[in-house]
């Protein structure tokens, strides 16, 4: 991983990540076909997340963790599927971003997002 990219890190936010996981579901291209594994991914994430939409904190216990985990795979998994298909843009790598940082992987995501499309010149990164 890239040591010296500037990142944002900040706390776990279960309820934050999962509207970045809905936006990110809105911004990839839409296929008339169910067998799609980038949409079913990205459903996926969307769906772990869902419960903790209108929580106004994480889950207490080791619930976090273990959802925090499970959306780190499936975020991976979606860029690696982001790039196969090469349907990375901007925004959507910003999502990425979003995401791992509400992940508490704010220096992972800066690097992944660039994977899925993400401007690395982009006003929105961090410096």
């Amino acid at each position: 991983m890239a040591e010296n990219i500037p990142y944002f890190q900040v706390a776990l936010n279960l309820p934050h990540a999962g509207r970045v996981a809905r936006r990110i579901l809105l911004l990839l291209p839409h296929q008339d076909s169910s067998a799609d594994p980038l949409r079913n991914t990205a459903l996926s994430l969307e769906t772990l997340l869902a419960p903790y939409l209108e929580l106004d904190d994480n889950p207490g216990g080791t619930v976090a963790q273990k959802v925090r985990e499970q959306a780190a795979v499936l975020g991976r998994k979606l860029v690696d599927q982001i790039e196969q298909q090469k349907v990375g843009h901007d925004r959507l790598g910003q999502c990425v971003r979003n995401l791992f940082e509400c992940l508490e992987l704010g220096q992972e995501g800066a690097v992944i997002s660039l994977r899925a499309g993400e401007n690395p010149k982009s006003f929105q990164r961090p410096c």
